[in-house]
């Protein structure tokens, strides 16, 4: 995986983080919606994980 796109999971990683805060600010903010974009916003954190990992493996060799 390149840098590239470990930047676009940034990016995403960074607007899921703003939606949830909007949507928390809501007078009835729905949990349920929350709940999914905390899913994914943990998913692309894993991806993002996983992107270092094997920058970090290519750098070592």
């Amino acid at each position: 995986m390149n840098d590239h796109y470990l930047r676009y999971l940034e990016r995403e990683h960074s607007r899921l983080e703003a939606e949830i805060r909007e949507e928390e600010k809501r007078p009835l903010p729905r949990h349920f919606l929350i709940g999914r974009l905390k899913k994914l916003k943990l998913a692309v954190k894993d991806q993002m994980a996983a992107c270092s990992g094997h920058k970090a493996e290519r750098e070592a060799a």
